[in-house]
């Protein structure tokens, strides 16, 4: 956990992790790469992509740019405050509002997202990809959407 601007204690899950091989002169050069996600629980959320040779050096640059990137996103009560669709690429996602005490209805990465985010209450469905990358740039999308028209 590290400080955010604000003051309040910014939460991180690392979402994906994947080795990936590069063809060289002598072979092969051995990399990682991860996707990280960073909020405040607040309605602050951002999420980096780190490249590197070691793990923890991959983790730390999406971290990083995980915090750069960060934007507000809008929360009436403990939900989102109307429904969205969003298609992007191969990924479609619906995000809509859920009664109070109802929780988290999401799976995947859109959960993980939506709870640094600090959503209670919320249902959502992942239509067309399984690819986490996807699922998660569409999300992104639906969020700043919704930030747009409030």
């Amino acid at each position: 956990m590290a400080e955010g601007v604000t003051g309040q204690k910014l939460q991180e899950k690392v979402l994906m992790v994947n080795r990936v091989a590069k063809k060289i002169k002598g072979g092969e050069r051995r990399g990682f790469t991860a996707l990280v996600a960073v909020g405040d629980g607040c309605g602050k959320v951002g999420i980096g992509y780190g490249r590197a040779q070691d793990l923890r050096v991959a983790i730390e640059k999406g971290r990083r740019q995980a915090k750069a990137k960060m934007f507000a996103v809008p929360i009436s009560g403990t939900t989102i405050p109307h429904r969205v669709e969003v298609k992007e690429g191969a990924a479609k996602i619906i995000l809509k509002p859920a009664p109070r005490g109802a929780g988290l209805i999401a799976g995947g990465v859109i959960r993980d997202l939506l709870e640094l985010a600090g959503y209670g209450d919320v249902s959502a469905k992942i239509l067309g990809t399984r690819n986490r990358m996807a699922n998660v740039k569409a999300t992104v999308t639906a969020l700043r959407g919704m930030m747009n028209e409030a």
